[in-house]
């Protein structure tokens, strides 16, 4: 590991994108402690512990991905929410809509720097109505704790209505969304790694202490009292938290491989034999994107109902679709198998991989070229892809399980499997893959395992 580390640290160019990675991802961390203007963070904290309890409830899931600043009310309190529900939308369009599919698929780069920009438009517009959400929810918490909010902002209101509050608010909160999404995009482009994934993957790992401490907490050591946790609950968490990041890691690299045989074909004067290779298919191939789009898509309704309070259909719907409830967890299943076959249909493209295998020779051994190779790609693929999809709903309502069993709070289970530890070893094992391709361009070992080819 250290040998690996230095190899990276040799690399001018991929020393320079590890630092301005690390450089934005703390700027981020800073900006999760900024509260907004006139807003309390230490009692907005205190209020929310105290509301929340050790229960797993929305808004705690909510915080997790926020990596703490949703419950103090900071500049960055809405994460990238907005943004990945923004690029789900946008992502539906283009599947539904054929003129946006041909406008991508023929403009190139063109047509998807014209999605992009609508995504951005669309961010803005969904980040504007959470935060105003969000300031109706937060007048409302301060008539049950005064002093979160600044008496001065609710001094001036016009129609009963505190509206300097409401526009620092959400220009202060849209601006934070903003400013993350652009990080996201810059980390991706000159750092290394995805920079959406990032940026929730330290949200999460930042709230790995606290849920450490609350264990701490629950074994209770410092009284001869038994505590609500004993010893054997925390070696079967440790347990299982080893069993699914192993699980996790073989499911993510996982892939069936479709033999090939090539034709002998002439190359100048020279006839070239045939050989054999295969074709790699992922088991996973959307990753933990799946995972990330439906806790995201879960979210936005549930939290504006619950913002909203109850008493309307919104509320009801918000309580309905509360983590840790049967229903929320069917529709958490279904989407993340939906967004599985989604995300494969849109980025596997069988009829490009049959075409290139038909202009190189190559053919898979008892099936024809051309349509017969797509069909067989496809239905393969959506053989693989369905173990893909049940895996991760598995891993994903794992948590509740485990705190049904042996019962241990869902927000300390929450960090041993489920969601949270498929978003963190996804995106460490894809920051690694991008690490290893600079690694391998300059002609070093690969950082993960030893005995590796070097790049040729």
């Amino acid at each position: 590991m250290l040998n690996g580390l230095k190899r990276v640290f040799q690399i001018p160019e991929l020393k320079s994108r590890i630092v301005l990675t690390l450089f934005l991802l703390a700027v981020c961390r800073m900006g999760s402690y900024i509260p907004v203007p006139g807003i309390n963070g230490e009692i907005a904290v205190s209020f929310f512990r105290h509301a929340t309890g050790a229960s797993q409830n929305l808004f705690q899931m909510v915080d997790i991905f926020s990596g703490g600043a949703f419950s103090q009310m900071t500049v960055f309190a809405l994460s990238v929410t907005p943004y990945i529900s923004a690029s789900i939308i946008m992502q539906l369009l283009v599947a539904l809509m054929p003129g946006l599919q041909r406008e991508v698929r023929e403009n190139g780069d063109a047509g998807k720097r014209k999605i992009n920009r609508w995504t951005r438009f669309l961010t803005i517009a969904l980040s504007f109505i959470q935060s105003a959400f969000f300031a109706k929810y937060a007048l409302q918490i301060s008539l049950q704790r005064p002093g979160i909010i600044a008496g001065e902002l609710l001094d001036i209101t016009a129609f009963g209505v505190p509206w300097l509050f409401y526009i620092i608010t959400v220009a202060t909160m849209t601006t934070g969304t903003m400013f993350l999404m652009w990080v996201g995009e810059q980390i991706t482009e000159r750092g290394i790694g995805n920079g959406i994934s990032l940026i929730i993957c330290l949200g999460i790992l930042s709230q790995i202490p606290t849920a450490l401490g609350l264990i701490l907490q629950q074994l209770n050591l410092d009284s001869q009292q038994a505590g609500q946790m004993n010893m054997s609950s925390v070696l079967v968490l440790a347990g299982v938290f080893v069993a699914v990041t192993i699980a996790t890691i073989l499911v993510i690299q996982g892939h069936r491989r479709i033999p090939l045989q090539h034709a002998r074909r002439v190359v100048g004067r020279k006839e070239v034999q045939g050989g054999t290779s295969y074709l790699p298919l992922k088991i996973n191939y959307a990753g933990v994107i799946p995972v990330i789009f439906a806790s995201s898509l879960l979210m936005f309704p549930a939290t504006l109902g619950a913002f909203v309070g109850r008493g309307n259909w919104l509320g009801e719907v918000a309580n309905w679709l509360s983590p840790g409830s049967t229903l929320y967890m069917i529709f958490f299943v279904m989407l993340i198998i939906f967004f599985t076959y989604f995300w494969t249909a849109t980025q596997f493209r069988p009829d490009q991989i049959a075409s290139d295998m038909k202009k190189n020779g190559a053919f898979i051994p008892g099936i024809r070229q051309g349509k017969p190779t797509q069909d067989y790609l496809e239905s393969t693929m959506n053989r693989i892809t369905f173990l893909g999809a049940v895996f991760l709903a598995l891993i994903a309502i794992l948590p509740s399980m485990i705190s049904r069993l042996l019962g241990v709070p869902q927000t300390i289970s929450y960090f041993f499997g489920g969601t949270a530890l498929l978003i963190l070893v996804g995106v460490v094992l894809d920051t690694m893959k991008q690490i290893d391709s600079h690694l391998l361009t300059k002609r070093y070992d690969g950082f993960m395992k030893k005995g590796r080819e070097r790049g040729r």
